[in-house]
């Protein structure tokens, strides 16, 4: 399916592939959550992604996401975050998401706490690559951090996020996460989703315990010209 296929060409394509993959996993595709991710293109687009049936949208970064749930706030869409996070953001982040899945910092979970809000949706976001600098607590500390969150007021620990390192293998990767997310489900049995698996390795991520799935380009096409 070419980036130049109509929209909807492209959605059906996905969601067949989706469909596809999770039978080869002896898994039920209705039990798989499709976030399209929409970086970069307009308010707009979200529109018409809305008017094709999807209720579940991604952004990575605050300020394009705060603008998009503004003005598409009649929609009723579920706003995921899953970008990497500053934690001075993370209260305005609170007020448009249903769930953050890049929580990887004490300091992240102390921001995102408020026992005056409602419940928010929170991922662990595991580092699956050990490279210095990148997002993600280790798998090491993945316990730790889940406890942080089981005792923050506000916050619902649902699971764990992850990114296949560029450079290798993706189902490898994968099967670390769900490694990770078996512990992590040890202490809290509620946290069994696992956001894995973006346009190219969706597949391999299914076949790793997926849950959630954060696809863009396969979907969106080309990120516009941003000059």
């Amino acid at each position: 399916m070419g980036a130049d296929a109509p929209l909807a060409e492209r959605l059906a394509a996905v969601d067949a592939a989706i469909a596809d993959a999770a039978r080869a996993a002896d898994r039920d595709p209705g039990e798989l959550t499709r976030i399209v991710v929409t970086k970069f293109h307009p308010a707009s687009l979200v529109r018409e992604l809305a008017a094709l049936g999807v209720r579940d949208v991604g952004e990575n970064r605050h300020q394009e996401a705060q603008a998009k749930a503004a003005e598409t706030a009649d929609l009723a869409l579920n706003w995921h975050f899953v970008g990497q996070l500053q934690s001075n953001k993370a209260r305005a982040v609170r007020r448009y998401a249903r769930a953050v899945h890049s929580v990887d910092r004490d300091s992240l979970v102390d921001a995102l706490s408020d026992p005056d809000a409602a419940a928010l949706d929170v991922f662990l976001e595991i580092d699956l690559s050990g490279e210095p600098g990148r997002g993600g607590v280790a798998p090491a500390d993945a316990e730790r951090l889940a406890e942080r969150v089981l005792a923050a007021p506000g916050l619902e620990l649902v699971g764990v996020m992850g990114v296949a390192p560029l450079g290798e293998q993706p189902r490898p990767a994968f099967a670390r996460l769900r490694a990770v997310s078996e512990r992590v489900r040890a202490i809290a049995p509620g946290a069994d989703r696992i956001s894995a698996g973006m346009s190219g390795d969706f597949a391999e991520a299914i076949l790793e315990g997926a849950t959630h799935l954060r696809i863009g380009t396969a979907i969106t096409g080309k990120r516009p010209d941003r000059g």
